[in-house]
């Protein structure tokens, strides 16, 4: 049975372990250990009983906007409605939170489609998130990751 909690520091190398292979193959963006434990209040989890199998997380850049960050699940557990609940999780975090939008940069536009995101121009992302994020990845500049928004 596949069950969601909030990230713990305790769980920052089991993390690591999980997205590395994703890191090398450039699907997602390399996070430090010190990074990931940083925003550690930000990441969703999702374990198959002891094991986890995936995470996101909900980064917050204003106090109107955040930016669904890092979703990643175990290729066995792929299009088992794992990402779509982490997904789900986030965005009724950041209802809570009072956000009135999130974004998304991504391969998988089709997926973030059908949970509601909108394709939007990458020119109208906030500077900081271009400078902060997207200057250390190896595809920086040329980068085929789609920017989407929810609105809420």
């Amino acid at each position: 049975m596949i069950s969601y909690c909030k990230a713990k520091l305790s769980h920052v190398a089991q993390m690591m372990n999980l997205v590395d292979p994703y890191v090398e193959d450039g699907t997602i963006l390399m996070r430090s250990s010190d990074e990931i434990s940083t925003n550690i209040r930000s990441y969703m989890l999702a374990f198959d009983e002891d094991k986890l199998i995936g995470f996101t997380a909900l980064h917050i850049h204003t106090n109107t906007l955040a930016e669904i960050r890092s979703l990643i699940v175990k290729e066995d557990f792929q299009a088992k409605g794992v990402g779509k609940e982490l997904v789900s999780l986030a965005l009724k975090e950041g209802k809570v939170l009072g956000l009135e939008e999130v974004l998304v940069l991504t391969y998988k536009q089709a997926f973030f489609e059908k949970l509601g995101f909108v394709e939007i121009l990458k020119e109208s992302l906030p500077e900081h998130k271009i400078w902060a994020d997207c200057i250390k990845c190896k595809h920086f500049p040329i980068c085929n990751e789609v920017s989407l928004i929810k609105k809420y």
